[in-house]
């Protein structure tokens, strides 16, 4: 029965039974990992999915069933709680933004598609680091979990013309500090 039910009224199911809510876990808890792990990395991704769904069971009976995906909500939760972790996310791209760009290995090994990213990671995590907080989280939701303006700016808690604007100003941002590239080129097609 629950894989027939929207996230909504599972959630609203697991106000009664507890244990349905698990199904809203087995749903969304890979797509929430990965996001995790793209943020802090794979060491933090486990703990932080724990996390997320710990305070998404605790607040189930605040949740806008109006909405019947729960993907934005988690993503929101998710965000939140990276900003918890944001001093081992700061470390970490720091350190990415030192590494060298150049890679052992033959050029035969890898795709050219690879070399570039692999040499466009240490600028791009730099540009990551100069951005605030607010400005990295609204970026990679768009960018890293796909989510759609409307879904970020219900993540974030902010009107769909901020979410508009800010990737605007973040784009024309990252873009001059890469020189020129933009790393994400793909204009969504999202509302």
């Amino acid at each position: 029965m629950p894989d027939t039910l929207d996230d909504s009224a599972l959630i609203a199911r697991s106000i009664g039974d507890p244990e349905s809510f698990a199904a809203l876990f087995d749903r969304h808890a890979d797509e929430i990992h990965r996001y995790a792990a793209r943020r802090l990395g794979g060491e933090l991704a486990d703990d932080v999915t724990g996390e997320v769904f710990l305070a998404a069971f605790r607040g189930r009976a605040r949740y806008d069933r109006s909405w019947p995906d729960a993907r934005p909500w988690l993503y929101g939760i998710a965000t939140r709680v990276v900003s918890q972790h944001r001093r081992a996310e700061r470390r970490r791209t720091s350190a990415m933004a030192k590494v060298s760009a150049e890679r052992p290995g033959t050029f035969d090994e890898r795709s050219a598609d690879r070399v570039t990213a692999e040499q466009l990671q240490p600028r791009l995590a730099r540009a990551l680091t100069r951005l605030s907080a607010a400005e990295r989280d609204l970026l990679l939701l768009v960018a890293w979990a796909d989510l759609t303006y409307e879904e970020a700016a219900l993540a974030l808690k902010v009107p769909v013309g901020t979410v508009r604007s800010r990737l605007h100003r973040l784009r024309v941002k990252v873009r001059r500090a890469l020189g020129g590239t933009d790393p994400f080129a793909e204009e969504p097609q999202h509302g």
